[in-house]
């Protein structure tokens, strides 16, 4: 279990002086990829999460490989995996993708995205936002560590969506989110060279489990799209089915439906704005991608291009804009396990034609390009080869 590593005793200063720029409420991926973006600005950018950065990995922590090389962070990179199979009861097909998965060291890679950044950092709990009042007014975001007033605000903190105050927040498991869990076993050599799925309804009735090889370790889980139905017992037998030990438990809720991306003036990045593509439970790369497109709006306010209003607008307009491709995916995710086996089995098996391969998986990447990332003026980055 991850242990706080918030600032105590006489590092436990009052934050309630604090008036940022920016205010980067989260500092994992998407909340990163904002201050990223805001690199070189000559502003005032002020990171705030409750724990350190890279203390906490929530995912089997792997992302397409074009992404990480186009955003400098190679060198987290543990393993490279150029194969997906995909496992049904009635058999197992395999893929050559057109490009490539990377498992990657979760503190590295936020240790990079923040050494990218020139943006402070503090550790502190953020606890809620007071209803803005409009026009030029600051948001005042409450923490445990006192207020925090800023003009430009960000929500990177996940499903919960925290800073939200025109909705209420609905809680699992009536909210739309997948529930995940996995174990982490060492091994003595590396092994595997893809990226592995297990679509068995006697594993999970609708889910799929998987299995990422990580160097010296391996990433074997279960994801559940009902977050009724627990997934302690099936990430067991899954790795009782590997031969893998069952240790290192890690896990949380992913959204599976998109959410407004602002809010009266705040913007929302990541899981807060269900960032995370249905059906593969990939969140990763949706945080970078849209954390890197809010951090180009603010952007522009900072250097007085754009009025603050209409970079909300075209923030929300840009997120709105993947709502066909989210579309498509949440149904493929309530179609696909109810299938029968042996028809989703000929599917697959259809599907591994190199020319098929290549336009679904070419299809599902550009829903987030790695074209989409751009070297903003200041931006550090690492161009160690894989």
């Amino acid at each position: 279990m991850t242990v706080r590593r918030t600032a105590r005793g006489t590092a436990r200063t009052p934050l309630s002086g604090e008036r940022p720029d920016v205010l980067v409420c989260g500092a994992s991926f998407a909340g990163l990829a904002v201050a990223r973006a805001l690199t070189g600005s000559g502003t005032d950018v002020l990171l705030v999460d409750r724990y350190e950065i890279g203390e906490r990995a929530t995912s089997a922590c792997a992302a397409p490989t074009p992404w990480l090389v186009a955003m400098g962070l190679q060198d987290a990179i543990v393993q490279e995996l150029p194969y997906m199979s995909f496992t049904t009861p009635h058999g197992t097909v395999r893929y050559r993708l057109p490009w490539s998965w990377s498992a990657f060291d979760y503190r590295r890679l936020c240790e990079l995205l923040f050494e990218q950044t020139d943006a402070r950092f503090v550790t502190a709990k953020v606890e809620r936002r007071e209803p803005h009042a409009g026009g030029t007014a600051d948001h005042v975001v409450h923490t445990d560590r006192g207020p925090i007033r800023s003009p430009l605000v960000v929500d990177a903190l996940g499903w919960r969506r925290v800073l939200s105050n025109a909705e209420p927040r609905i809680q699992p498991p009536e909210a739309f989110l997948s529930r995940g869990l996995e174990v982490h076993p060492e091994r003595t050599v590396v092994q595997g060279d893809s990226l592995d799925c297990w679509v068995e309804r006697g594993l999970i009735r609708r889910g799929y489990g998987w299995r990422v090889p990580a160097g010296r370790e391996v990433r074997i889980g279960v994801g559940s799209y009902d977050p009724r139905d627990h997934v302690k017992r099936p990430t067991q037998r899954l790795a009782q089915r590997l031969d893998e030990d069952r240790v290192r438990y890690q896990g949380n809720w992913f959204p599976h439906r998109l959410r407004p991306a602002t809010q009266d003036g705040v913007f929302f990045c990541g899981d807060s704005a269900g960032h995370c593509f249905p059906l593969s439970g990939e969140g990763i790369r949706p945080a970078l991608h849209f954390g890197v497109a809010a951090g180009r709006e603010i952007r522009a306010v900072l250097a007085g291009e754009r009025a603050r209003a209409d970079a909300v607008s075209r923030y929300d307009a840009f997120s709105a804009s993947h709502a066909r491709a989210f579309a498509v995916a949440w149904h493929l995710q309530r179609l696909l396990p109810a299938l029968p086996p042996r028809l989703l089995t000929l599917g697959l098996r259809l599907l591994s034609r190199r020319r098929l391969v290549d336009r679904a998986f070419g299809w599902y990447l550009d829903q987030a390009p790695p074209s989409s990332v751009s070297d903003l003026p200041g931006v550090r980055v690492h161009a160690t080869a894989v």
